[in-house]
């Protein structure tokens, strides 16, 4: 039975000293957690059929796939539709104490959860995502392929795939930093999905 495997791998953790949402805004680094979370990441494929990486263009999806890439000798290759998603709140802190949330100015951006009303639909990330993980189920077909993105991209996927709503309660997701959400194929069809967090260091 010829079988797929597509790692949906969300970034490691990220230098962000001022609590500040970044979203798609350049600059934003691994930190040294994050660095070694990536090397982990990279140690735990290293036995696996990985024949293509694709990442997000954004700083930090990129640090997270090159140790993949050069642990499997295979080209790095960026996919737009990995990015983050769009946000209207992003370059500012968010928590509701000190952050934009707390202006009321703000709260007309918090209307509509479903949609959502403060950034890029779901059923737009979904659907990039969706191009993006099929493009590379293509590319590895027999064989294993790792796309490195975001968060809630990743979870607006599984969760389009799995079919669940795409809104929900962002305190739910279950996708940590360098985390790794692998999409099972057995004949095109998806037969499983499995989480698993192969990092071990924190500090």
């Amino acid at each position: 039975m010829s079988r797929t495997v597509v790692h949906l791998l969300r970034h490691g953790e990220v230098h962000n000293p001022d609590g500040i949402l970044y979203g798609r805004l350049p600059g934003f680094w691994l930190s040294e957690v994050g660095i070694r979370q990536a090397e982990q990441v990279a140690a735990h494929l290293g036995d696996h059929e990985v024949v293509h990486v694709v990442a997000s263009p954004l700083l930090r999806a990129q640090q997270t796939a090159v140790p993949i890439a050069l642990t499997h000798g295979v080209d790095l290759v960026t996919d737009e539709q990995l990015t983050e998603a769009g946000n209207v709140f992003e370059g500012t802190p968010v928590s509701v104490a000190d952050g934009a949330l707390r202006d009321p100015r703000n709260w007309l951006a918090l209307r509509n959860p479903f949609r959502p009303s403060w950034g890029e639909p779901y059923r737009e990330i979904a659907a990039r995502m969706l191009a993006a993980m099929h493009g590379a189920r293509e590319r590895a077909a027999g064989h294993e392929a790792v796309c490195v993105s975001h968060q809630l991209p990743i979870c607006a996927l599984v969760r389009h795939l799995t079919g669940r709503r795409l809104w929900h309660d962002p305190r739910r997701r279950r996708c940590s930093p360098a985390s790794l959400t692998s999409l099972v194929f057995a004949k095109g069809a998806l037969v499983d999905v499995v989480y698993s967090q192969p990092m071990v260091t924190r500090a």
